[in-house]
Parts: structure tokens; C-alpha cells; sequence
């Protein structure tokens, strides 16, 4: 919905996604899908009240659940570019969920959806193209997940993490 007059007219555009078979998505495709439903959920986040939802013993507000995204997303490709390269990832030292960084209770703004959007994109992009360039590790089985497994992660996260702020984003009109 427009903030300025209140019509259904869309602040940003969503990015096409071409799926080759929408009953079984590749792991790329899936990715890529999510993130522009992440997206769109986001755009109803502008005029958050500043009023947190807690949930999974943490406060959720945009500003942290598009980080925690993003994080994620950070991970998730050192550990396909540790995987397609052999060697073994970094470990795991981040906060994560846990904590809510005074940042996260900033306001959510439209130029703050503007610079999420293009840094989920470029970050969804970068795993789609490593996972396209290697299917032969698709569902290869090793010490961690398979680039399939990795991908099916990040959707899933990004559902949980989009969806944790929902209840109390928007101020009561």
C-alpha cells in the first residue's frame, strides 16, 4: 500500500524469477523465489510502530529479522564456496538470533527496504550462481549439509525470520 494516499499501488517492483518447473523448483530457483517473498513481505513493514514481537526468546523487529537474513545468507555461502573449494568453513561465531542489536530497533524506512533489497538480491544471486555451477554437489552427502540441503535451509530461515516481526509491525490506524 502507497504511504502517501493509501492506494494498492506497489513501492518496488518485484524481481521475475524464472522457475523452470513450479512443482519442483531447483535450489537456486527456490532461493531466489523466497527472497522476493521475503521482499514483499517487508514492503508492509514500512511504518512499524517500534513495538517488538517476541518469539523463540527473542525480540523480533524488521530491522533484526532482515539482518539475520542477511547473516544467514553471509554464512551460507562461505560454507558452499568452503564446500565447492574442499576445505573446511570457518566456524560458526555469530550472536545469531540470540541477541537484538541496539541497530535493530532503528526505524524501518522506505530507503531501508530499498538498501535490503538490493543486498538480499546480490547475496541471492551470488548462491544462486555457485549452486547453478555446481549441481554435482546438489546432493552430494559429506560432512555438512549438500547444496541442497543448504539452500532448503536458507528458504526455511527466511520464512521464519520474515515471519517473526509480523504481529506488531504496523502502527493502529
Amino acid at each position: 500500500m502507497c504511504l502517501a494516499c493509501g492506494c494498492d499501488t506497489r513501492l518496488r517492483e518485484r524481481m521475475a524469477v524464472a522457475v523452470s518447473d513450479p512443482t519442483h523448483p531447483t535450489p537456486d530457483e527456490r532461493v531466489l523465489t523466497t527472497i522476493e517473498d521475503t521482499l514483499d513481505l517487508a514492503g508492509s513493514w514500512l511504518g512499524w510502530n517500534g513495538i517488538a514481537t517476541i518469539g523463540g526468546d527473542s525480540a523480533w523487529t524488521p530491522q533484526k529479522s532482515l539482518r539475520r537474513i542477511t547473516d544467514h545468507f553471509i554464512d551460507h555461502l562461505a560454507q558452499i564456496e568452503c564446500r565447492v573449494a574442499g576445505v573446511e568453513a570457518l566456524p560458526d561465531t555469530w550472536h545469531g538470533r540470540r541477541v537484538t542489536l541496539d541497530s535493530d530497533w532503528a526505524r524501518f524506512t522506505e530507503l531501508d527496504l530499498d538498501e535490503a533489497s538490493a543486498r538480499l538480491r546480490r547475496l541471492g544471486q551470488v548462491i544462486s550462481l555457485r549452486l547453478v555451477a555446481h549441481p554435482e554437489l546438489w546432493d552430494e552427502d559429506g560432512p555438512e549439509w549438500s547444496l541442497r540441503g543448504i539452500a532448503g535451509h536458507l528458504v526455511e530461515a527466511m520464512e521464519v525470520y520474515r515471519a517473526k516481526p509480523v504481529a506488531s509491525l504496523i502502527a493502529p490506524r
